[in-house]
């Protein structure tokens, strides 16, 4: 009978195994090796919805350091005069602080730039979800003529003109420089920034002084409330789409814009008009303008519309300034010290 036993627990352990590999096999390389580097830093400290973020992301050095280079290249726009940190300027929390971003030739842009640290973690990219990965997202603004107007041709032929990038890309890919290159390496750059060690984190991993009074009672009204129904997970926030207006139509006196339409510029659906991706409240107290196209400045204002519009409450003035409290208990660290 204990033979049998053993025998029945030795397949269950050899099929569970063979699930696992199966899984792993089929997962895209890039997913993950984000997936492990988050499933192998956190750990189940509590019951709460929401969870730290890693300490660091395990990440090639090289390949880190070439996409940090891409990300600050001017050479893939059309006129040499916008890259990637323009609009996320990592002195600015990820973000250009601005309503929308201004591109080539002045262009302005449509949608207010999200940060992008602790991009790594959402479930999809941009506002209305259009891209699936960091590597698809990458290939967006370079084809958009109101932001960097360009196209892979003629990036492939500047970067392929340039000794410095030739022998940078022949270290780390085979077959050197092309455009699913490039965007890998700009989104292992772009999965390197994670903002990490908030007040907020310290008091999910058992530091309990972390917050104070007001901030430990803000949170109490973020989850008492129903803001955590949709702002939870380890980015507090960006694993969902939601509607902005779930209990009044928020775009009802509003002159609306192509851009106000939301994910269904996307698909076409008539349900997702007004439908965003939830963004992260991650680094939200230095990250304003806020929503999605920048229209209010200050946090105060966003937390009063939020719980007007996406609530169905009109918060007290102590409401708001308890749950600003807790927000501002969010702001990470990035090398080392906290954003600005």
């Amino acid at each position: 009978m204990a033979s049998r036993k053993i025998l029945f627990i030795i397949i269950v352990i050899v099929i569970t195994v063979s699930v696992l590999l199966v899984y792993q096999k089929n997962q895209p390389s890039n997913e993950l090796q984000v997936q492990s580097t988050v499933l192998s830093s956190i750990k189940p400290y509590n019951s709460e919805q929401i969870q730290p973020l890693p300490v660091e992301m395990i990440l090639p050095v090289e390949k880190v350091d070439l996409g940090r280079r891409l990300f600050n290249e001017t050479g893939l726009s059309k006129d040499n005069t916008i890259s990637c940190s323009s609009c996320h300027l990592l002195n600015k929390a990820g973000t250009d602080r601005r309503p929308v971003s201004i591109g080539v030739n002045g262009a302005a842009g449509l949608l207010n730039s999200p940060t992008v640290f602790n991009s790594a973690f959402n479930f999809a990219q941009f506002w209305d979800g259009r891209a699936a990965t960091l590597e698809e997202q990458a290939s967006g603004p370079i084809h958009n003529p109101v932001e960097m107007g360009s196209n892979w041709q003629e990036i492939l032929t500047r970067l392929r003109a340039d000794d410095g990038y030739q022998t940078l890309f022949k270290k780390i890919y085979q077959d050197g420089i092309s455009v699913d290159n490039i965007v890998d390496a700009i989104a292992t750059f772009e999965r390197s920034l994670i903002t990490p060690n908030s007040r907020f984190d310290q008091y999910l991993r058992g530091n309990k002084i972390a917050l104070t009074e007001d901030e430990q009672q803000g949170y109490q009204y973020f989850k008492d409330y129903g803001c955590i129904s949709c702002h939870q997970g380890i980015n507090i926030g960006a694993n969902m789409f939601q509607r902005f207006g779930v209990f009044d139509g928020y775009f009802n006196n509003k002159t609306i814009s192509q851009s106000d339409l939301g994910r269904f510029n996307v698909t076409g659906i008539e349900e997702d008009r007004y439908v965003f991706k939830v963004p992260s409240l991650r680094n939200v107290a230095v990250t304003a303008p806020y929503f999605h196209d920048g229209s209010v400045s200050t946090l105060e204002n966003a937390v009063m519309i939020m719980g007007r519009y996406q609530l169905g409450r009109e918060l007290s003035e102590e409401d708001i300034r308890l749950l600003t409290a807790f927000l501002q208990s969010l702001t990470g660290q990035w090398q080392g010290k906290l954003l600005q």
